[in-house]
């Protein structure tokens, strides 16, 4: 066996349907266009989002709002699941690789502590961001808040 002899499987390929080479072919006439309407003649492209000329969806649903681009997307962590995790796991310190391992948040994301529930230890939180009364809570206990 060589070069020479090599060809595909039985089956594996089909001749090219050669269109528009006369009625003989089987393929001329209308050369599988079918009979008038815009998508037999020549240049047709149909427009993304036509409907046959029905006014389209994206015309008739008005529009509205706008995307902020510069917009940040924080996770929220309130006070109460900083002091369960403390309890927990007996922690007196706590940033976003803890909060990681803890499964509460994914490897970029970014975290702002949220001031929902009580506090009872004093803590070292690391954060992305912390609303005021959060800010309060954890400094009202002599704890320290990081900002990143």
């Amino acid at each position: 066996m060589d070069l020479s002899n090599l060809k595909p499987a039985a089956g594996s390929t089909k001749r090219e349907k050669r269109i528009g080479r006369g009625e003989g072919s089987g393929h001329g006439g209308t050369s599988t266009r079918g009979h008038k309407g815009a998508k037999s003649r020549s240049g047709y492209s149909k427009k993304v989002g036509f409907e046959g000329g029905q006014m389209p969806l994206q015309r008739v649903v008005p529009k509205f709002g706008f995307k902020n681009i510069n917009r940040k997307e924080f996770k929220g962590i309130n006070l109460e699941v900083l002091q369960m995790l403390a309890d927990k796991k007996g922690l007196t310190k706590i940033d976003k690789q803890v909060l990681f391992e803890a499964g509460l948040i994914q490897k970029n994301m970014l975290v702002k502590i949220l001031g929902n529930g009580t506090l009872t230890t004093k803590l070292e939180v690391t954060a992305d961001a912390f609303s005021k009364s959060a800010q309060q809570a954890i400094e009202s206990l002599q704890g320290t808040v990081v900002k990143l």
